[in-house]
C-alpha cells in the first residue's frame, strides 16, 4: 500500500529585499533596498556611508537617486562593492541603486532615466601596449 502524503502549500512570500547589480569600470557593486523596514540607514561593505566616502561628493553621487525619487532616509540599504577606485564605486552603487528602486516603483524610471543614473557608463581605461610606458605615452623623442 503506497503512502501519500498531504502538504501544504505556501504563498509565494514577499521578498524581504530587493536586490540589483550596478557597474562602472571595474567597480561592482551588489545593492539591496529593505522596504517597509523601519531601521534607517545606508551600509557600504559593512561600514556607514559616512565611513566609507569621506568626501561628500563622493556620497552625493550614492544619494542622488534617492533624492531625485524624493525618497530619502525612507529604508535601509545594504551595499556589497568591489573593484576600482572610490569614485568609480560610488558611480557603481548609484548604478544598482537606480536598477534597485525601479524594482520596486516603475513610476520612478523616467525620474531616473531622465537623470542618466540608469545607463551603465562604457567608458574603461584603455590597456598598456608594449613599447609604450602607458596606453599612448611614449618615451621622449630625442634628436642627438
Amino acid at each position: 500500500m503506497a503512502e501519500t502524503k498531504v502538504t501544504k502549500t505556501k504563498k509565494a512570500a514577499k521578498p524581504k529585499y530587493i536586490q540589483a547589480i550596478g557597474r562602472r569600470k571595474t567597480s561592482v557593486a551588489q545593492v539591496r533596498i529593505y522596504p517597509g523596514v523601519k531601521k534607517k540607514g545606508i551600509l557600504v561593505n559593512q561600514k556607514k556611508l559616512t565611513d566609507y566616502f569621506p568626501i561628500f561628493e563622493y556620497q552625493e553621487k550614492v544619494l542622488a537617486p534617492l533624492k531625485k525619487a524624493n525618497l530619502g532616509d525612507s529604508f535601509p540599504i545594504t551595499v556589497v562593492v568591489r573593484g576600482g577606485g572610490l569614485a568609480s564605486q560610488a558611480e557603481a552603487i548609484r548604478h544598482g541603486l537606480s536598477q534597485a528602486l525601479i524594482e520596486q516603483d516603475q513610476d520612478l524610471r523616467l525620474i531616473l532615466k531622465k537623470a542618466g543614473y540608469l545607463a551603465r557608463d562604457p567608458r574603461m581605461r584603455e590597456r598598456k601596449k608594449f613599447g609604450l610606458k602607458r596606453a599612448r605615452r611614449a618615451a621622449q623623442w630625442r634628436k642627438r
